[in-house]
């Protein structure tokens, strides 16, 4: 598993993420694809380990180019690129396994920063190791060790992250500083094992914490 394929509606948005994607080695051989029936293809003859899929994705949609993903069996890291405002699709998203969004002006240093968390090994197991730390797979219907010692303010903070509001906007909303928000973040982090935002959205998703 190598590399990633980009998958958008606009040839803009997917000429300048690949030209991104070249300068993170962790992330070469960069591809496109316009539609699911592309990305499709893609994903089952070259087995990438990471695909950025565009979540108003025209045709069939995300959604169903995210089940036919999992429906080949691809242990491929699926990140949405979407904006705040598209909630209803990247809780469906998530369901289905993808492990966040990211905007789609999303830069080189954005796209080195999901790299260095480390890609999927391949190995279906519900706890992971890699050399950028530990990777959970939450599985659906039970919690993962410590989901239940979140805090009031931890799962405040969680539902925030879960809206794609900034560490700033959630503090507005609490009446918290910044400062204040970022200390629950690495705490919750932490407490889910999850190495950043997406990870943490995505596990607490799946183990009903948030909804």
């Amino acid at each position: 598993m190598t590399g990633v394929i980009v998958c958008h509606g606009s040839a803009g948005v997917r000429d300048r993420i690949v030209a991104a994607a070249h300068g993170v080695p962790a992330l070469v051989p960069a591809r496109s694809a316009a539609t699911a029936e592309e990305l499709i293809a893609l994903v089952r003859r070259t087995s990438p380990a990471l695909v950025l899929l565009d979540a108003h994705l025209p045709g069939v949609g995300a959604i169903e180019a995210l089940r036919r993903i999992r429906g080949l069996g691809a242990d491929a890291t699926v990140i949405m690129l979407a904006v705040p405002g598209d909630e209803i699709t990247l809780d469906r998203a998530v369901s289905l396994g993808a492990r966040g969004y990211l905007p789609p002006d999303v830069d080189r240093s954005e796209l080195a920063a999901v790299a260095a968390h480390g890609l999927p090994t391949g190995v279906p197991q519900q706890t992971q190791r890699s050399a950028g730390g530990p990777t959970l797979q939450a599985v659906p219907g039970r919690r993962q060790p410590g989901t239940s010692e979140l805090t009031r303010r931890e799962l405040e903070v969680l539902a925030g992250m879960s809206h794609g509001r900034s560490n700033a906007q959630i503090g507005a909303e609490l009446f918290l500083s910044e400062d204040t928000v970022k200390t629950h973040a690495r705490r919750l982090f932490r407490k889910l094992g999850a190495a950043d935002r997406a990870q943490a959205v995505a596990i607490g998703l799946r183990t009903g914490l948030i909804s």
